[in-house]
C-alpha cells in the first residue's frame, strides 16, 4: 500500500473521529432541548407555589392547635391538630387562652383575637378586624386603606393569615390556628395523667412504681400509636425478609437448570432463563397490584411479589454463578465416591456461598426499601401508615416520623447486611 493511500485513509479516520467529537455533545444537547420544551420547563415557574411548599416544610416539624366557636350555639372547643383525640378537656385550655364568655386568644407579638358574637381581631401596625357573622354571611369591617395580601374576604367567609396564626369566619363557625414547634402530644396525650411533666418527675414516678403505667401510656398513644408504628416497621422487614429468603430458595435448584454445565439439555436451560427474564421483566409494583387482586391486601401479597421478582434476579445470578464454578473441586469429591447429591453439596455449594449470600443479603437490604412502597399498596407495612398520613394532608409532622423510622430502618439494616457479610462470608477476623 503506498504512502499517498495511507495518508489519506489516515486523513479519512481522523475526519471521522472529528465528526463524532461534535456529533455526540451535538445530539446531547438536542436531547436537552428537547427536555426542556417536552417537559414545560417554561410554565414550571408559573405553577412553583412557594407558599404551599414553605407550609408543607413548616408542617413537618410543628403542629397547629385549633380553637374553634360554633356561633350557632356559642360553644368553644379547643383541639390540636382538631383531632378528638386531642381535644382539651372541658374547662381546660392552653396557657394563650382565655376561656369565658368571650374567649380572648393571644397569639402573641400584639396578635389579639377575642371570639363572641362579634369577632375581633387586633393585628399590630395595621388595627383592628371586626367580623359579625349571621344568617346573611359574614359583615366585616377594617381600618382604612387597602386591604393586605394577608386578608381575604367575601359574602360568607373572612380569613386572616398572619405569621402569627390563621383566623376563619364563617356563618356558622370561627376558627384559629395557631402553629407551634414540635411534635405535640408524641409521648402522652391530654387525658394521661403524665401528660406536661417533666423528665424529672416521669424519672421520679418511675422509681415509685409508675414505670409500667407511665410506658403503657407512652406505648398506647392514640394519637402517634407508637405500639402499631413498631409493629408496622416489624411487618415490613417480615415482607423483605420472606420474599428475599423465599426467592433465594426457590432460585438456587432452579439456577441448576440455567446453568450449561449441570444441564446438558439445551430446551431445559432456555425455558428456565425465559422463566428468569420472565419474572424479573415484571416490575415488583405491577406483581403487588396483580397479587393483590388476587389474594387480597396484606403483607403476605407483599412479600409475595418481592419473592417473584426476586427469584427472577436470583435465578439468573445463581446460575452465572454455577457456571463459572471451578470443576476440580467437582472431580475431587467424585473421585472418593460421592454421590451426585453429595458433589453438588461439598463441591458445587462451597464455592457459590460467598457469592449467594453476598447477593441476598444485598437484596434484603434494598427489599426493606422495596417493602414501604409496596406495603402502600398492599395495605401492610410502615407503608400504610405513610400513605394514611399523607392523604389526611393534616398531619405532616406524622409523615415525618414515619419517615425519620424508614431511614433508621434502612440504616440498621444496612448496619445488619454489613456485620452479617463479614461474619459470614470474609470469616471473624478477630478469632484468628
Amino acid at each position: 500500500m503506498t504512502t499517498a493511500v495511507l495518508h489519506q485513509n489516515a486523513k479519512i479516520r481522523f475526519s471521522r473521529k472529528r465528526m463524532m467529537s461534535f456529533a455526540m455533545p451535538a445530539v446531547v444537547l438536542a436531547y436537552f432541548a428537547y427536555i426542556f420544551v417536552a417537559f414545560d420547563f417554561v410554565g414550571l415557574s408559573g405553577r412553583i407555589n412557594v407558599k404551599n411548599a414553605a407550609t408543607l416544610v413548616s408542617d413537618l416539624y410543628s403542629y397547629k392547635t385549633h380553637v374553634t366557636r360554633d356561633n350557632r350555639n356559642g360553644k368553644t372547643e379547643i383541639a390540636i391538630e382538631g383531632e378528638r383525640k386531642g381535644r382539651y378537656a372541658e374547662g381546660t385550655s392552653p396557657d394563650w387562652v382565655t376561656m369565658g364568655d368571650n374567649p380572648v386568644i393571644d397569639l402573641e407579638d400584639g396578635h389579639i383575637i377575642t371570639f363572641g358574637d362579634q369577632v375581633t381581631y387586633e393585628i399590630p401596625d395595621y388595627g383592628t378586624v371586626t367580623a359579625t357573622p349571621g344568617v346573611g354571611g359574614v359583615n366585616a369591617t377594617f381600618p382604612a386603606g387597602d386591604l393586605p395580601d394577608y386578608i381575604s374576604t367575601s359574602k360568607n367567609r373572612l380569613m386572616i393569615i398572619t405569621d402569627a396564626g390563621r383566623l376563619t369566619v364563617t356563618r356558622n363557625r370561627t376558627e384559629v390556628f395557631k402553629y407551634q414547634t414540635g411534635w405535640e402530644l408524641f409521648f402522652f396525650t391530654l387525658d394521661s395523667p403524665y401528660h406536661g411533666q417533666s423528665l424529672p418527675q416521669l424519672v421520679s414516678a418511675a422509681f415509685d412504681g409508675q414505670a409500667g403505667a407511665i410506658w403503657s401510656d407512652f406505648w398506647n398513644n392514640k394519637m402517634w400509636r407508637h405500639g402499631e408504628v413498631a409493629w408496622a416497621i416489624v411487618e415490613t422487614i417480615l415482607m423483605a425478609f420472606l420474599g428475599t429468603f423465599g426467592a433465594a430458595i426457590i432460585a438456587l435448584p432452579l439456577g441448576f437448570l440455567a446453568a450449561k454445565n449441570f444441564t446438558p439439555l439445551g430446551g431445559l436451560r432456555f425455558a428456565a432463563r425465559r422463566v428468569f427474564d420472565f419474572l424479573r421483566g415484571v416490575d415488583g409494583l405491577i406483581w403487588t397490584i396483580v397479587l393483590s387482586r388476587a389474594f387480597g391486601p396484606g403483607p403476605l401479597t407483599g412479600g409475595l411479589a418481592i419473592l417473584l421478582t426476586d427469584t427472577g434476579s436470583f435465578g439468573k445470578m445463581f446460575s452465572e454463578a454455577l457456571e463459572n464454578v471451578d470443576g476440580k473441586q467437582i472431580e475431587g469429591v467424585a473421585s472418593t465416591g460421592a454421590k451426585p447429591l453429595q458433589r453438588y453439596r461439598f463441591g458445587v455449594i462451597p464455592q457459590i456461598t460467598p457469592v449467594l449470600l453476598s447477593q441476598i443479603l444485598y437484596y434484603f437490604e434494598s427489599n426493606t426499601r422495596s417493602a414501604t412502597i409496596i406495603g402502600a399498596i398492599t395495605g401492610g407495612g410502615i407503608g400504610l401508615f405513610l400513605t394514611q398520613a399523607i392523604h389526611t394532608q393534616k398531619d405532616w409532622e406524622e409523615v415525618s416520623y414515619y419517615i425519620v423510622l424508614i431511614v433508621l430502618m434502612v440504616m440498621a439494616m444496612d448496619t445488619l447486611s454489613g456485620w452479617l457479610r463479614s461474619k459470614l462470608i470474609k470469616g471473624d477476623e478477630g478469632g484468628h
